[in-house]
């Protein structure tokens, strides 16, 4: 084994690909840089392109000996509005402003918007913003087929822009036909996660696990104020979060961003389900080769915060810089974690104490290595249970993850602190010891006569199980093979 690839931080990079990085050098190249799991926008590219890099990645996995996490992150519903006959228009504030069925193009007083789920929606007083919400309306009047609006900010209005609407619940599911096709697509090619857009409340998870079978799990983005106002459903209902502040930086006032997203990554922390924190991270490292001091403290924010992932979207996918984008990202990661008042953060704010036995040994297995000089803690993990949980405790020592299921090492390969190893089966705990002392000798985590904690569920192969806990000495008699007692 390899003691090269050691990530010298615990926050996860999730870094997009796209035209700027879709070759293998460039994906190998991004990955020593430091991005842990590639993201796939279904939104952009042929099957065929995605295919392609889906392939080099798990050529590189093979190359490297190291589990790569894979997100396809699917498109969802695109509320567009129709053409205008000029191609644009400028809407003056006061003015009034009409949407509806008629496919005929547009001028300066109506558009097409062929969406009937919207009208269905709407209510007199309801908002529409339009382009990113530069242009915001106010509806008037409204019936099955058309809204009078009244501008209350304007600007220019042009082809096919994006509409949205912040204040109502639409009656959209959040998987289209293209994002049947995707989900199925991505699923046969063996992605490890399910980017799950326009979530607006806990059922739309629910179609896309049916759909994925098990296949893939499932991280539910949150882009919508319906999301945020159900987010205690949606989270007990999926595997994983995306604050996709994006779209509900649109739909949301500014001011509101920052609290919302400390209360999300505090609640996944709580219940141990990993959070990427998503966005205009680095945005401005698409055109140049560094960030804007205020990009740097918005990730810096995010992972003082706990989250568990930070990721690049155009930066690594479309940008001029993409290798710089993913080196930056990881040295702010480094120079953060090293930071006192980021360890006195993530210590004051611990899940609270709860009754279960695994939630016992896990608890008790970062006491353990916080008092003593232990040097890793080592979970033997089918599931991914009990390394979920134990990064949940945020423990001061490294995590080691062992799965002899490849699948559970990728997927784990987002979570916060986890070294992910695929390792042998076993049948006794005592196999998984020897397997936890070997791993962490071979990968530069402890020395001859150190010591590790080792924490698994035994049966083994039985999710939820975590129920033994042992601390371990790393020596050259349990790694080679003789008797432990």
């Amino acid at each position: 084994m390899s003691t090269e690839i050691r990530r010298q931080r615990n926050v996860k990079i999730v870094a997009t690909l796209g035209p700027a990085s879709d070759t293998k050098k460039m994906i190998r190249e991004l990955f020593l840089a430091g991005a842990d799991v590639f993201r796939l926008n279904m939104s952009h590219g042929t099957h065929e392109e995605l295919r392609l890099r889906h392939m080099f990645i798990r050529e590189l996995e093979a190359e490297l000996n190291r589990p790569i996490g894979i997100l396809a992150d699917l498109q969802g519903p695109k509320l567009r509005c129709g053409v205008f006959a000029n191609g644009s228009e400028v809407l003056a504030e006061g003015a009034s402003f009409r949407f509806d069925m008629d496919d005929a193009p547009g001028d300066d007083t109506r558009v097409s918007l062929p969406h009937p789920e919207i009208f269905k929606a709407l209510q007199v007083g309801s908002t529409l913003l339009v382009n990113d919400g530069k242009i915001r309306l106010s509806v008037v009047e409204c019936s099955d087929d058309h809204a009078l609006t009244e501008v209350i900010i304007g600007g220019e209005i042009s082809n096919r822009k994006g509409v949205n609407v912040p204040d109502v619940v639409l009656p959209l599911a959040a998987l289209s036909d293209k994002d049947r096709a995707d989900l199925e697509f991505a699923c046969s090619l063996g992605v490890d996660w399910l980017a799950l857009s326009f979530v607006q409340r806990a059922g739309d998870v629910q179609e896309a696990r049916q759909l994925a079978s098990g296949r893939a799990k499932i991280i539910s983005k949150i882009e919508k104020p319906a999301a945020v106002e159900a987010f205690e459903e949606i989270l007990a209902a999926t595997d994983g979060i995306m604050v996709a502040r994006g779209d509900l930086g649109v739909e949301l006032p500014v001011q509101a961003l920052p609290p919302i997203q400390k209360h999300l990554v505090t609640a996944c922390r709580r219940v141990g389900k990993p959070v990427i924190v998503a966005t205009q991270m680095m945005e401005s490292m698409i055109s140049s080769p560094v960030p804007t001091r205020a990009e740097v403290s918005d990730v810096a924010q995010a992972i003082y915060e706990g989250a568990d992932a930070v990721m690049l979207s155009a930066e690594s996918a479309a940008g001029d810089y993409p290798i710089e984008a993913v080196t930056t990202m990881n040295n702010v990661a480094v120079e953060v974690e090293k930071d006192e008042m980021y360890r006195d953060g993530i210590d004051a704010s611990h899940s609270p104490s709860r009754t279960g036995i695994a939630d016992a040994i896990t608890v008790a297995a970062r006491e353990v290595a916080e008092t003593t000089d232990v040097k890793a803690i080592v979970c033997y993990t089918h599931s991914g249970t009990t390394a979920n949980l134990a990064a949940r405790e945020r423990p001061h020592a490294p995590i080691i993850a062992l799965s002899p299921m490849i699948d559970t090492a990728r997927r784990l390969a987002l979570v916060w602190g986890l070294h992910c190893v695929v390792s042998d089966e076993v049948d006794r705990f005592k196999e998984a010891v020897i397997q936890a002392a070997r791993a962490a000798k071979n990968y530069g985590f402890a020395e001859k006569d150190d010591f590790i904690v080792v924490t698994a569920g035994v049966p083994f192969n039985t999710p939820g199980t975590t129920n033994i806990l042992r601390v371990a000495p790393v020596d050259e008699k349990l790694i080679y093979g003789s008797e432990l007692d």
